[in-house]
């Protein structure tokens, strides 16, 4: 069972595929000599899908650290009552879509939903795509929500509701907070600390310059990044970091 929320509509800012290109290439150029065996051919093939798949994960990292810098912070407007008393508040799943789905469209990224029925519960899996081809998923397992005197369809409903916004929520590294907050939204915006600042530089050092000069539309300078959006930035630049060359990061913050 699957519920695309997005698709993609603008590209978010990528390294262009070099390697992939060139492999394309050596390939066509051995396809072409008849000298070339059958095994040396599915061997460069597999070498071909490696690139590519590797061009495809930097994407998706490039893509997503974008895009996490205009996630948003989702108002809590449903609410549990038991017994007529305020238990919690929580973001709907209708909330959370309505607000991450034009952004998740300009950064090029989709997500559908999996949901599996077990002897131990519900199963509600997330598939956050991206148009480069690369995917990550995440998983949830939960019991079936009988609470309410609800009948076997409603939980069924409530539980897989539940499910999806909270692997979305996951997927996406969503917070959310209190409705009666939207007031604070006048309130001066706080920006990282210098030790922040500096291992934000640092690790847009080691980006590519198209991945510099986005950061330097959306913020200026590192000193200016909102501490809101450190932890989703940085996770993301490590990532892209990482899938270009291997190397690790560390947090002097962590």
């Amino acid at each position: 069972m699957g519920t695309e929320l997005a698709q993609q509509q603008s590209a978010p800012p990528a390294v262009a595929a070099n390697d992939t290109t060139a492999i394309i290439q050596v390939i066509e150029r051995a396809a072409m000599n008849p000298d070339v065996d059958i095994d040396k051919m599915e061997r460069l093939l597999q070498m071909q899908e490696r690139v590519m798949e590797r061009q495809a994960a930097m994407d998706y990292s490039a893509a997503m650290a974008a895009m996490q810098t205009e996630m948003p912070s989702i108002a809590e407007r449903g609410k549990i009552v038991v017994k007529g008393e305020l238990r919690s508040k929580y973001a709907t799943l209708e909330d959370i879509v309505d607000t991450v789905r034009p952004i998740m469209q300009k950064h090029g990224f989709a997500i559908s939903f999996r949901i599996n029925t077990l002897q131990n519960g519900i199963e509600v899996t997330g598939v956050l795509m991206h148009k480069g081809g690369h995917r990550e998923e995440t998983t949830m397992l939960l019991p079936s929500d009988m609470s309410g005197s609800k009948n076997a369809v409603q939980a069924f409903g409530s539980t897989t509701s539940y499910g999806k916004r909270y692997v979305l929520s996951a997927l996406l590294n969503i917070t959310t907070r209190d409705e009666d907050d939207d007031g604070n939204a006048a309130a001066p915006v706080k920006t990282v600390t210098p030790a922040q600042a500096a291992y934000v530089k640092s690790l847009l050092a080691k980006c590519p310059e198209i991945t510099q000069d986005w950061f330097a539309r959306e913020y200026g300078e590192p000193e200016d990044l909102p501490r809101s959006k450190y932890d989703g930035l940085t996770a993301n630049l490590n990532q892209f970091i990482n899938q270009q060359n291997g190397a690790e990061h560390a947090d002097p913050q962590s």
